[in-house]
């Protein structure tokens, strides 16, 4: 694997007036590598994704958001970027069941289930982990077509 060239780390209240703000802010992160709009559009989308799960399923809601955190930290290498949103919310029992499309926690508020099926189709690579009372880390990686050059 090839070294790093740069690094990036974002800690931001659980509230969802956040997250454009960490979407933008890995935006203009990656825009190190050139990539197309396309790229950056993935990545937007795959952050907005990770942190709207971490406020929805991880803490419930962005209400009484006083000590509930969420991490962003991005890395970039030469060819691409890695992305981890964390949460230290309530975890995810079953990480399989959780990923399957349509699945979801909150059906009464009409949510679709689609989140990891978003963020796998718009990013290369898509890691979950979790425990149960303690957080869940999505990790994402994006390759960079122009990046490298």
């Amino acid at each position: 694997m090839s070294t790093s060239i740069n690094t990036m780390k974002l800690e931001f209240d659980a509230r969802s007036v956040n997250e454009s703000f960490a979407r933008a802010t890995v935006a203009a992160f990656a825009a190190q590598l050139d990539p197309t709009l396309d790229e950056i559009n993935d990545i937007k989308i795959a952050v907005s994704e990770a942190v709207t799960n971490a406020l929805v399923h991880g803490y419930d809601s962005d209400k009484e958001a006083v000590g509930r955190r969420i991490t962003v930290e991005a890395t970039l290498f030469p060819t691409h970027i890695n992305i981890k949103v964390s949460d230290n919310g309530k975890g995810i029992r079953d990480i399989q069941m959780a990923m399957q499309p349509f699945n979801t926690t909150k059906p009464s508020d009409e949510r679709a289930g689609m989140g990891f099926t978003v963020m796998q189709s718009f990013m290369d690579n898509l890691e979950v982990k979790s425990t149960l009372g303690i957080g869940t880390t999505i990790t994402m990686r994006k390759s960079i077509a122009n990046s490298g050059r």
